[in-house]
């Protein structure tokens, strides 16, 4: 069975057949030298196609990067941030450490887990999922 027509919709508007072998080799061009091994690549792959597809029959080039990024993150961390010096065209150290900021403090979700694609609804300031210090009102004010 052929896979639905999946269509990228490049940054300045143009549309181009997604091309799953170019993702790949930008996978594998980001985790050279690391320890990730061919089918560790064509795993996130198939994860990044399956999240793209779930959008509809057309994808924004950035939700294909921001995939990408997340997905080698899972497989390893420091794979993420060469792929992330190179899409988000890092110009600086400022710029590189808000991005290994950003993979620290927004942990991945497990295979187990469901990702929140969209705004948490709840704000990024919510307690829910942290522990907190219980604060109990005084009598009188």
């Amino acid at each position: 069975m052929e896979e639905p027509r999946l269509d990228v919709v490049k940054r300045d508007g143009q549309r181009e057949r997604f091309d799953r072998q170019k993702l790949i080799r930008g996978l594998a061009r980001a985790a050279g030298g690391r320890p990730v091994s061919a089918d560790q690549i064509d795993a996130v792959a198939a994860w990044i196609v399956d999240e793209a597809r779930r959008g509809g029959p057309e994808v924004r080039a950035e939700r294909i990067g921001d995939l990408a990024e997340r997905g080698l993150a899972r497989v390893d961390p420091v794979s993420a941030i060469q792929f992330a010096s190179v899409y988000r065209n890092l110009a600086d150290l400022d710029q590189l450490e808000a991005v290994v900021r950003r993979f620290k403090d927004d942990p991945l979700p497990g295979e187990d887990q469901l990702a929140i694609e969209a705004p948490i609804p709840s704000g990024p300031k919510s307690s829910i999922g942290r522990s907190r210090e219980i604060v109990v009102p005084r009598a009188g004010g």
